[in-house]
């Protein structure tokens, strides 16, 4: 089996406008979003850290990296998943995130999950 197959983590987002909690008016833009995380590869992997980079519409650039999840590092066993929901602010109705989590496998191997860009759009602003 390919090296790579061994450590191969699997991740998906579902982005959603929290309308109630944002104020267009002021330029506050509230967002969750639900991650979905699985261990596709042989090896059981834990989650240390993520890296996320956030952009909004103006080109505007926010970095976030810090250690796990919504307080958590979780071990994945292979085939095993974890989700989580957590949220973002943006000053305009439309961004992207996109990203990394960090992780080390049970053998001690060290590698990079990538999370694939999505974005974010209050309803309707997207055509």
């Amino acid at each position: 089996m390919a090296a790579s197959k061994k450590y191969e983590i699997a991740v998906s987002a579902v982005p959603q406008y929290i309308a109630e909690q944002s104020d267009p008016a002021r330029d506050n833009y509230v967002f969750a979003y639900t991650i979905s995380i699985e261990n596709v590869g042989t090896v059981a992997a834990q989650l240390v850290s993520r890296h996320w980079v956030i952009t909004d519409a103006t080109g505007e650039v926010q970095e976030v990296r810090g250690l796990g999840v919504v307080g958590r590092q979780p071990l994945l066993q292979p085939g095993e998943k974890f989700a989580y929901t957590s949220g973002c602010q943006l000053d305009t109705p439309v961004g992207t995130m996109r990203g990394s989590y960090q992780f080390t496998a049970v053998d001690g191997q060290q590698f990079e999950a990538e999370i694939p860009v999505f974005t974010l759009a209050v309803p309707h602003v997207l055509h």
